[in-house]
């Protein structure tokens, strides 16, 4: 090199020819700068010191972001418990609303209704059920607001036949402009 090179730049200068260079701290490497695509792709030859500088990156990434072999297995573990625990709450429900919720076949109509008069009303129902199960049915009376004015619980015995039409009078606070049955259920 020359003899009034100071001895720095003298370094920097073997540096360049020989393909390694250092920028200042404040320059930003961006995607095609040489730097990167230097470390993200290894030389020609395929030389191992290639290869161990994009081992040497990845590994000062992991390092950097708190990667490690122990967090991706305990990754793995949380989503495997994660998962179990869902099956399980799912077979849970399934268990408890699945065949111990039976509606006995339970099944109902409006079929009418006739205004007595302003405080009294009659509600025609089909009600079908399996033979030998005892219902009760809520029944109500609204009035043109479609407020509840008349409310009546009725209770059907256990019969052999399945279908049953019944006639419920419901005593109202005002005058009723429809009736029917609210909802019926297997006590």
């Amino acid at each position: 090199m020359g003899q009034g090179v100071p001895p720095q730049l003298a370094d920097l200068r073997s540096w360049v020819a020989h393909g390694e260079r250092e920028l200042p701290l404040d320059q930003d490497n961006h995607p095609g700068s040489p730097e990167l695509s230097d470390q993200h792709h290894a030389p020609a030859g395929g030389t191992e010191r290639g290869t161990s500088a994009v081992l040497d990156d990845r590994t000062s990434l992991d390092d950097r972001y708190g990667r490690s072999a122990d967090t991706r297995r305990r990754g793995k573990l949380l989503a495997v418990v994660i998962a179990v625990a869902i099956a399980v709450v799912f077979a849970v429900w399934v268990i408890w609303a699945g065949p111990g919720q039976t509606t006995h076949g339970l099944d109902t109509d409006d079929v009418g209704y006739e205004v007595l008069s302003d405080h009294s009303v009659v509600v025609h129902t089909q009600v079908a059920v399996d033979p030998g199960t005892r219902v009760e049915c809520a029944v109500q009376a609204l009035d043109k607001s479609y407020t509840i004015v008349g409310w009546r619980v009725v209770t059907l015995p256990a019969e052999e036949q399945r279908d049953r039409s019944i006639s419920t009078q419901v005593n109202t606070t005002t005058r009723a402009v429809t009736g029917l049955i609210h909802s019926c259920w297997v006590p």
